[in-house]
């Protein structure tokens, strides 16, 4: 790369607002198509042949999800490391186009299940390739607020896409809301698509500016993705408790996003009540963010992590031991809370210690372990709701595993970006 092109492509959120802008329109769209269906099909399964008690088959549209998420998180980071972030959020967009139309024609939970396998491409590609676009842009110093911005928007989506899609599905029904709804933001998604740049060229600029030796670059080319999986899955103790940490959250949000709105319904809650509920979670979650990911480059990374998860096994916790509607309005408050302070920071801290050449690979491998927590969490907490043949225990047990990880994450994790490092650079660009 030229040094006149180095310089084209300066990092920097000041620099680059107009495609940060755009990067940001599109995480906007890509937590409206998850969200549209999170409250409404869920509280409403049963208009699809699922039984009230078949718990684990409920949570089987979140199984297939994750798994086909979490897989295509990892090669997204790859093919977009070779053949650009553009192209790939592009074929994520062309994915999505099924989804509403399967939930439009479905005459069984079976076509809700491959509708989720459609969505699980989907939000691999557009999800993975937003946050990585962001983080490229950003300078070193910002990737925490970077991610922040991407996270806050996205989840805000959640809920507001969540909370209009319940006030929706009751008037028109589940069908024609998702339909309509889901057709409409893909095109939009489509259209501001034709104004986005490839940022695999400021990946670039920043490589070169690093000065690599021609050895270094020829290594960091030649390292297999399998390795790259290795490595940071299991050999890596850093890597390692990060991806665990992204598990234990997607187990969570595995909970409340199949059985909340079944565990609050046979309390006796609207399909409207249930949104507010998952609407607060996930918007608390999503405002969140436009602070702690900028908190995270003030003081590291470790506190709002550790405090994260705190938040969030208390939250559960107190899920389970309240039972009135304006309680579990403030317990789902301080589990978006929760959620918050350790969503963005746990990518950010695997950014912080990811050479630019292998972000990709390096971020699509922590992606493919957080959201395979989605299908983790299906199985598990399906089959113990389903053993139990209620949900409280599958909260009781949740709250284990998010209190456990933050132990992981507060034994194995050095801080990986350091306070006086942070304080030396400010936040500008």
């Amino acid at each position: 790369m030229s040094s006149e092109e180095t310089t084209t492509y300066t990092r920097g959120i000041g620099v680059n607002r107009g495609q940060f802008l755009l990067q940001t329109v599109q995480v906007f769209f890509v937590g409206l198509i998850i969200g549209m269906e999170r409250n409404v099909l869920p509280a409403m399964s049963h208009r699809f042949g699922v039984d009230s008690h078949a718990f684990l088959f409920l949570a089987s549209f979140v199984i297939s999800f994750g798994l086909v998420k979490g897989a295509l998180n990892f090669v997204a980071g790859g093919l977009s490391d070779r053949i650009g972030r553009r192209r790939v959020l592009f074929l994520g967009w062309l994915a999505g186009i099924p989804i509403p139309l399967m939930i439009f024609f479905a005459p069984n939970w079976w076509w809700i299940i491959g509708a989720n396998v459609f969505l699980g491409v989907n939000q691999a590609f557009t999800w993975t390739m937003t946050v990585t676009s962001q983080i490229d842009l950003a300078d070193n110093h910002q990737r925490g607020l970077a991610v922040g911005i991407n996270e806050a928007v996205g989840y805000i989506a959640v809920g507001l896409a969540g909370l209009a899609t319940g006030y929706l599905a009751v008037v028109y029904g589940p069908r024609w809301t998702l339909l309509a709804f889901g057709l409409v933001v893909i095109a939009l998604a489509l259209l501001l698509l034709l104004g986005i740049q490839d940022t695999i060229h400021w990946v670039r600029a920043e490589h070169a500016q690093r000065q690599p030796s021609a050895e270094t670059t020829k290594t960091a080319s030649q390292v297999s993705t399998w390795a790259t999986f290795l490595h940071v899955s299991f050999r890596d103790a850093t890597y390692r408790a990060l991806c665990q940490g992204g598990v234990a959250n997607k187990i969570a949000d595995t909970l409340v996003w199949v059985l909340f709105p079944v565990f609050f319904r046979f309390h006796g809650l609207s399909v409207v009540q249930i949104g507010w509920i998952t609407g607060v979670y996930a918007m608390v979650w999503g405002l969140g963010q436009f602070g702690t990911g900028h908190l995270a480059d003030r003081i590291g990374r470790r506190p709002p992590i550790l405090a994260g998860f705190a938040l969030l096994a208390a939250g559960l916790a107190g899920t389970a031991l309240v039972g009135r509607f304006t309680a579990w309005i403030a317990t789902a408050a301080v589990m978006g809370l929760g959620m918050a302070l350790l969503y963005p920071n746990l990518i950010a801290a695997m950014s912080d210690v990811a050479p630019p050449l292998e972000r990709g690979r390096i971020l699509g491998t922590y992606r493919y372990w957080r959201d395979t927590g989605y299908a983790i969490g299906g199985l598990v907490l399906g089959v113990v709701a389903q053993w139990s043949d209620k949900i409280l225990p599958a909260i009781w047990f949740t709250a284990g595993i998010v209190a456990f990880s933050g132990l992981w994450i507060a034994l194995s994790v050095q801080e990986t970006h350091p306070r006086t490092h942070a304080a030396s650079t400010g936040v500008s660009g």
